[in-house]
């Protein structure tokens, strides 16, 4: 919005507190003179400077329903067979019990009320938080934030408020939205220091991040695997070099990923964060995030998180033990503006879905998950790098589930265009987010691909090119 705000002359149907009288005691009462005075911090050329160009209201529900199928009739699915899309959004199984047990109405409808109107929620979440603890080798797990991508945000800006510093260090080989939400989270006098792997393996030198750490930095996040699905494999001496210089350790990660990989926190991360949409969540056309933030059972981190935490304790009956609200008065739901952050809207019904599939899984599963898509995705490497005119670079370094292909002659956009005319979805063009990366294709391979998919996959690419 931009321009001079236009206060509406009568109420409006559906928004509360839209009686013209009403807003302007609103306004009174926190002393500014009128609604442009709450977006002066926002720049005159990002506002609109007037209303927006939107169509005439649709008359009914019944166009408004052909509408949309009109919308969705445009997309194109991503079949598992011929789509090795990836980049933050993965096509793993989603077993029929996840659906079937989030569409409960004492799930579904359970937004934000308390024990006593929403039967099995509390305990859902506290299920859900104790298997992740488990998979992660964390004591705590917060409920999810909006996503992965806050998650890191929030994460580092609880290095911040530990350590009173003002330095971040930060990979770049992560998702370049990502990148954004934690260079625009952080308080704008925190410096954030950008570390590049290195381009002939793909990942972060100990001695490079070593170099940009003092006593001045807060935090260090690792993401393993990165971007481009590269195994962090100095991340141990990494985070030795963070702890040398009292900074706080933030390691971001894919829990999909534990059953093949080493948690974090057994190779010295403080805090873990990552997204759940990979552990029964779905695509979603983008995909359904939910974020997580986990840490040791210390006090000074867990007074830290931001978003509410559940857990056990007794109630006024000898004996029993209920499902609650844990260090509630951290929030700002209890504090309001004092809470360390503000949190609102938690993806609560994609944290019970995701305890549902990890349930189901158990150890033995997500191992065996693990397992076959390192596999896979090694199998598809080397296929792949066999290929006249294609190379696979990093190929020296472990990768899982993603990793990079390039043409000799041939762009990135340009092979996914040959190939979707093809009926695959090859992978996703890194130029469209990293400058300078025009030829860096992301290859995904999950559990849904056979040998005979990635066998059909080369076929194709061998034929474009």
């Amino acid at each position: 919005m931009k321009g001079p705000v236009t206060m509406p002359s009568t109420p409006h149907p559906y928004l509360p507190n839209s009686v013209p009288e009403v807003r302007q005691q609103m306004l009174d009462t926190i002393g500014v003179q009128g609604i442009d005075d709450l977006y002066e911090t926002i720049p005159a050329d990002l506002r609109m400077p007037e209303g927006l160009d939107l169509p005439a209201a649709l008359s009914s529900e019944a166009h408004l329903v052909s509408h949309m199928r009109g919308l969705l009739a445009k997309n194109t699915p991503a079949l598992p067979a011929r789509s090795f899309l990836g980049y933050g959004c993965y096509q793993h199984f989603v077993p029929a019990t996840c659906g079937e047990i989030n569409g409960r109405a004492e799930f579904l409808t359970a937004y934000a009320g308390e024990s006593t109107e929403d039967h099995g929620k509390w305990q859902a979440l506290f299920e859900y938080t104790s298997l992740m603890a488990e998979l992660l080798d964390m004591d705590v797990v917060s409920i999810p934030t909006y996503d992965g991508y806050q998650a890191a945000a929030t994460a580092l800006r609880m290095g911040l408020r530990l350590t009173g510093r003002g330095e971040v260090v930060v990979s770049t080989a992560m998702e370049a939205g990502k990148l954004a939400k934690i260079r625009t989270y952080l308080p704008d006098s925190v410096t954030v220091r950008l570390v590049d792997v290195d381009e002939a393996t793909g990942r972060l030198s100990a001695e490079t991040v070593a170099a940009l750490v003092s006593d001045d930095t807060a935090a260090v996040l690792i993401e393993s695997p990165n971007v481009f699905g590269v195994v962090e494999s100095e991340a141990r001496e990494i985070a030795a070099a963070a702890h040398a210089n009292g900074a706080v350790v933030v390691a971001a990660t894919d829990p999909v990923a534990l059953g093949f990989l080493e948690a974090p926190a057994n190779w010295g991360a403080d805090i873990v964060c990552g997204d759940i949409q990979s552990l029964g969540v779905g695509m979603h056309f983008g995909g359904g995030h939910g974020g997580f933030i986990a840490t040791h059972d210390e006090p000074e981190f867990v007074f830290e998180f931001a978003s509410r935490l559940f857990g056990l304790s007794p109630t006024s009956e000898s004996g029993e033990i209920g499902f609650t609200d844990v260090a509630y008065e951290r929030t700002s739901l209890a504090r309001r503006e004092e809470g360390n952050e503000w949190v609102g809207t938690a993806a609560s019904l994609w944290a019970i879905t995701a305890g549902v599939y990890l349930s189901l899984m158990g150890p033995e599963g997500m191992r065996g998950l693990g397992t076959y898509v390192a596999g896979m995705t090694r199998y598809a490497k080397d296929r792949i790098a066999e290929l006249p005119g294609f190379s696979v670079p990093h190929a020296g370094s472990a990768n899982w589930r993603e990793f990079t292909v390039r043409h000799d002659a041939l762009s990135a956009a340009e092979i996914r265009e040959r190939m979707e005319e093809r009926g695959f979805h090859a992978g996703v063009d890194l130029g469209a987010f990293f400058a300078g990366r025009e030829g860096d294709l992301l290859v995904a391979v999950t559990e849904q691909h056979t040998q005979a998919d990635i066998d059909a996959l080369v076929r194709e690419l061998g034929e474009i090119a």
